[in-house]
């Protein structure tokens, strides 16, 4: 049987929206897939501080693509590692404090949250059960690290004025509220080479799952790219196979679709 690395999107794909928990089916099917001698990665635009729901999978899983590819790692071997230009993470800064939306400035050791509409409050921490944002350090402080992602809270209309004037960065959207800033060549797929390439893996043997528009990278990169049922259409339509939601058994109905469990 060949062996397959899976990488799995968190929010929306390994963790309900819902529930803000990982489905009992899901929990199963990657404990099969695991015992069946598949690999396990997750790939998700949260830095490592806001990893906080992944307990009860987490002895199963191999290495993390993390802020949407700047970041990853093996454990505690850096993988990749692709910060934002400084001129760049700046112009953010300046354009947030001057325009007044919320922003979330993510360094390679420490997270900073600017939150004057309280968008971040009501989103993160409310609606998607974020935790660990308390435990942010001040502005100065992470801006001294590398800046391996800007999470702005502003609709898509202004997204495409800022984003003309940072050439050297790509922005992943997955929420109509806010996008994930990232360093060009920084994404979920590349994210998928650079583990493959470090842990030997075939490209063409790897599945990727995921719901929303950060996500059509490893979609698009790995051997198989999976929608989940509750996935934005626009990824649905990239993707070589749709399953059922996060909440509707998709994870294990895919896997059992492909013969990994």
């Amino acid at each position: 049987m060949k062996r397959y690395a899976l990488f799995f999107d968190i929010d929306g794909t390994l963790v309900s929206f819902k529930t803000h928990e990982i489905p009992p089916s899901t929990i199963l099917a990657l404990t099969q897939a695991k015992a069946n001698g598949h690999r396990v990665y997750i790939a998700t635009g949260r830095p490592p501080i806001i990893i906080t729901n992944l307990g009860a999978i987490e002895h199963l899983i191999d290495g993390y693509i993390t802020t949407n590819g700047a970041y990853c790692f093996v454990g505690n071997e850096t993988v990749a590692c692709q910060p934002i230009a400084k001129n760049d993470v700046l112009t953010i800064v300046n354009d947030a404090q001057e325009k007044g939306y919320s922003l979330i400035v993510v360094g390679r050791r420490d997270v900073a949250v600017l939150d004057p509409t309280g968008d971040v409050q009501r989103i993160f921490q409310q609606m998607l059960a974020v935790k660990n944002l308390d435990k942010a350090s001040p502005l100065e402080k992470v801006l001294e690290q590398d800046i391996m992602q800007m999470t702005p809270f502003f609709p898509a209309d202004y997204e495409r004025q800022l984003m003309a004037r940072l050439p050297q960065c790509i922005s992943g959207r997955w929420h109509p509220e806010f996008t994930d800033i990232t360093a060009n060549g920084a994404d979920k797929g590349k994210g998928i080479l650079a583990i493959a390439q470090h842990d030997g893996l075939d490209a063409s043997h790897t599945i990727a799952f995921g719901d929303g528009g950060n996500d059509t990278s490893m979609i698009l990169q790995a051997g198989i790219g999976i929608a989940m049922g509750n996935a934005i259409d626009e990824l649905k339509q990239q993707a070589d196979y749709v399953t059922t939601s996060v909440d509707d058994d998709g994870v294990l109905n895919a896997l059992r679709h492909f013969g990994i469990i």
